[in-house]
């Protein structure tokens, strides 16, 4: 039986960069998910009879909500479901599936690389036919369809079997229990030399990837051991848990910092590498050296060409505004495209639909490409494992030859998390009221060159996305960016990126923060950022 419940709406269901992130006790007042999902229904046409895709990272309430959003899609008239078994599917995976198998959408619940737990993040984003999230027209309206939301609809049936794989119904409506790790372990066989990277693994070649207690393990324990046959206990916390181990599922220096001494120690496997709470980001260190993720961003482009999947040569590349400009160099020596966009994965699907661009990054530890529409962690890994496998080559020696080819971008983000929303937005709003008159200014002995606030014109479908964070730009190539992130739950993050060009080879092995000491002094300098957040230190250094 249908039911159609009456509720009331709430006025804070406003997705951001990817989809609606909140505590779990918020997800869990009465008819929130509820609400959010049949928003989603709601802003959306032409589904009747067609595939929804469900899955998440396996974090605390991940089943309760994939039972709802089961439910729901019965009642609201789709003709089936996939769902991965035990209500996982990473979030590259679930892009995958959605467009292998040709799918209306999908409903990803994530909170990415935030904490999971009875008191802590929870997420619902909606992807498009593409695989890809939902562009902003389509967040918009679900945004404005919950503050008006009267009812929804579910169907009152048994919950459906979320660990049997096979086919079930739910009022009429197809549910199929799919093996989550099948379509995307055989999609990653299509792109990559797995013959060149068991060999290199059968030569003794050492491999280390914590998976963070995160939806990424499964995964990882297929490919990286069971296919390609690296030894038995490559992977770590393979197990994807509620809580994720009560550890941060964040692939930083921070929260992988075990990974990290691992990797600096003498006797260091000759390649690291983590994933995120839903899969789709990465963290690459190799023996004695962390690669940051624009230059990943940057060497995955310059090499891709030596993966079967990318031999025919890159259309373009993309990175987000905030990302180092190091890709830039190797875009221009390649003579292909270069598009700078906002932060947020879903401003590359118009160009990877277009055909624009085949390799796309994020500073965030995001990095991807055409074969799907996220960013994509174990991808990243796998492209890693087979430019080592074909150039037989050291991460530090790639690395160190790399920069001597294009210069060394200096790079680095701070963090100022859950700052007061009040103190964060009104530091944003001083620096766009200073942006005009800091051209021709000198701080340190740097001079501005341009300032702005960054805005994105699409040039596939025209769009236009204001108010993308504030760039100052010096003489020289240095570069400071500060921009609010949207995946936070309480308070604001303030992320501040701090990059120096250099292109002198007998300057490339300086400290990354003491090279770039004075262009942080100046970032406090400009943006008043000790006195307005009342932080003498940055939470989280990358």
């Amino acid at each position: 039986m249908i039911k159609t419940v009456s509720t009331t709406p709430y006025s804070d269901q406003k997705p951001g960069t990817s989809g609606l992130r909140k505590k779990v006790p918020v997800f869990q007042q009465q008819n929130y998910a509820e609400n959010f999902i049949q928003s989603i229904f709601d802003s959306l046409e032409g589904f009747a009879g067609q595939t929804l895709v469900i899955g998440g990272d396996g974090r605390y309430y991940n089943r309760e909500v994939i039972q709802i959003a089961i439910k729901m899609a019965a009642a609201n008239g789709f003709g089936q479901v996939l769902v991965g078994r035990g209500g996982i599917l990473s979030t590259p995976a679930a892009s995958n599936v959605i467009r292998k198998h040709k799918a209306f959408g999908g409903i990803i619940l994530s909170a990415s690389h935030n904490p999971g737990g009875p008191t802590e993040d929870f997420g619902i984003k909606y992807n498009i036919g593409n695989g890809g999230p939902a562009p902003e027209k389509i967040t918009d309206a679900i945004f404005a369809r919950t503050k008006a939301i009267d009812s929804y609809k579910i169907a009152d049936a048994a919950d459906v079997n979320l660990d049997l794989e096979g086919t079930q119904t739910v009022e009429g409506m197809t549910v199929t229990v799919i093996d989550p790790v099948a379509d995307y372990a055989e999609l990653m066989e299509q792109l990559f030399d797995f013959a060149a990277i068991r060999k290199m693994f059968d030569g003794g070649f050492r491999v280390v990837f914590d998976a963070m207690s995160a939806v990424t393990g499964p995964y990882a324990k297929e490919i990286i051991e069971n296919r390609l046959g690296a030894p038995k206990g490559s992977v770590l916390n393979f197990m994807p848990l509620p809580d994720f181990g009560g550890h941060h599922p964040d692939p930083n220096l921070v929260h992988a910092r075990a990974l990290y001494e691992t990797m600096m120690a003498d006797d260091a496997p000759d390649f690291g590498a983590a994933s995120d709470g839903d899969g789709d980001r990465n963290l690459v260190i190799g023996r004695g050296i962390f690669v940051t993720p624009s230059d990943s961003l940057a060497m995955l482009a310059a090499n891709a060409h030596l993966a079967p999947g990318y031999a025919k040569g890159l259309s373009g590349i993309a990175r987000s505004m905030p990302t180092s400009g190091a890709a830039d160099r190797v875009a221009e020596k390649l003579g292909i495209g270069m598009y700078e966009t906002p932060t947020g994965w879903k401003f590359f699907g118009n160009l990877l639909d277009a055909g624009r661009v085949t390799i796309c990054g994020e500073e965030s530890a995001g990095t991807g490409s055409n074969h799907v529409r996220e960013k994509d962690g174990l991808w990243a890994v796998l492209l890693w494992l087979n430019v080592l496998a074909v150039r037989k080559e050291s991460v530090i020696d790639i690395v160190r030859e790399h920069w001597a080819t294009y210069g060394r971008n200096y790079y680095s983000r701070h963090d100022y998390e859950e700052v007061d929303s009040a103190a964060a937005n009104g530091l944003m709003a001083d620096l766009r009221a200073k942006l005009a008159d800091l051209p021709g200014k000198s701080f340190g002995g740097l001079t501005v060159e341009t300032a702005d606030d960054f805005a994105y014109h699409d040039p596939i479908d025209k769009s236009v996305s204001e108010h993308q964070g504030v760039r100052i730009l010096f003489s020289g190539g240095s570069r400071i960016v500060f921009r609010l992130s949207g995946t936070g739950t309480s308070g604001a993050t303030l992320r501040v990126y701090i990059e120096r060009f250099e292109p002198d080879a007998a300057r490339h092995d300086i400290e990354t923060q003491t090279a770039l000491a004075d262009l942080i002094t100046i970032a406090d300098e400009i943006a008043g950022i000790k006195s307005r957040t009342g932080r003498d230190a940055p939470s989280v250094i990358t």
